[in-house]
């Protein structure tokens, strides 16, 4: 269909004068020697369109690491190019080499705190900073570096959908039933008049370094979506007195190198106050469902809410 080629055609004779001035026009059947001499050609060269140059993906070489301690990462050039270098978008998409790849250059000397690094260092700027703790090295986002006192918080990667607390605004009419097995319906025979209600959604939470408790009742990255502010890791309603909660309460620490210590607990608080949670395997989730009339459920104020690394 392009570039250099051949066509060919078919020849025979069909025609043939006899004696007696006859033409016959049916398919071959004299012999050879009674048509023209020379045939005509049947094959010849053909060329219908120039093909369109072949490319391919071409790398470069890595690039130094990015960092002189610690992981790091290294790129590359990578281009798609015809035979003769020039560029192209003729390449596969789901083939191309990867551009970027992690790097580790030595171990870095790492601080234990914000407030080492701001010493240290002299860092004066708030972001992402790696700490070692408990022997190992997490990522923590250091904020008030241009304080006396700079803070840890950690970022929850797995984002403010799974970081929230809530305290229901329905109540029941009847707070001793348990209508639809304790689903929640908003044609209930209810009322949304609860005072307390509101829900909050964390995008870090703030925590002490040194004995990992996370500080609930900060909010400085968390947003109220409506209603009250409500501490993290804390559920609650004032929907019924039957042991059917409807406040939740969501933790999800996936990818950030830490869980929540299995000797953190929740308690009750309220009347009639009902206290479901649900743990994870791996400890770096936590889903609760607390209420009462009114209750809520709170982490246990003797151990409060510690973390501990993976």
């Amino acid at each position: 269909s392009c570039g250099p080629g051949y066509q060919q055609r078919m020849v025979y004779c069909t025609e043939v004068h006899s004696d007696q001035d006859h033409y016959s026009y049916d398919p071959p059947s004299p012999s050879i020697s009674d048509c023209p001499d020379p045939p005509p050609i049947n094959i010849e060269e053909c060329n219908v369109r120039e093909c369109p140059p072949s490319a391919s993906w071409r790398v470069g070489a890595w690039s130094k690491c990015s960092v002189t301690c610690g992981v790091g990462i290294m790129e590359r050039n990578v281009q798609c190019l015809t035979d003769d270098s020039h560029l192209s978008e003729l390449c596969l998409s789901n083939q191309k080499p990867q551009f970027q790849t992690p790097c580790f250059n030595n171990v870095c000397d790492v601080s234990a705190s914000c407030s080492d690094i701001q010493k240290t260092k002299e860092v004066q700027t708030d972001g992402e900073y790696m700490l070692k703790i408990e022997g190992k090295v997490i990522q923590i986002y250091c904020a008030g570096m241009h304080s006396d006192y700079p803070r840890e918080y950690v970022t929850l990667s797995s984002g403010e959908a799974d970081n929230y607390s809530e305290v229901y605004g329905y109540r029941l009419q009847n707070p001793y039933e348990c209508p639809y097995n304790g689903n929640r319906r908003k044609d209930c025979a209810c009322k949304n008049d609860y005072l307390a209600a509101g829900y909050t959604v964390f995008h870090r939470i703030r925590f002490d370094i040194n004995t990992m408790q996370i500080i609930i009742t900060d909010l400085h990255f968390a947003q109220t979506v409506h209603g009250r502010a409500v501490p993290f890791a804390t559920a609650g309603d004032c929907y019924s007195a039957a042991k059917c909660p409807q406040g939740q309460f969501s933790i999800n620490l996936s990818g950030t190198g830490l869980k929540i210590s299995e000797a953190s607990g929740w308690i009750a608080q309220g009347n009639y106050a009902t206290v479901n949670v649900h743990r994870s395997q791996d400890g770096t989730k936590i889903y609760g469902r607390c209420g009462g009339y009114c209750g809520k459920c709170v982490p246990q104020t003797s151990t409060g809410l510690r973390m501990q690394v993976q």
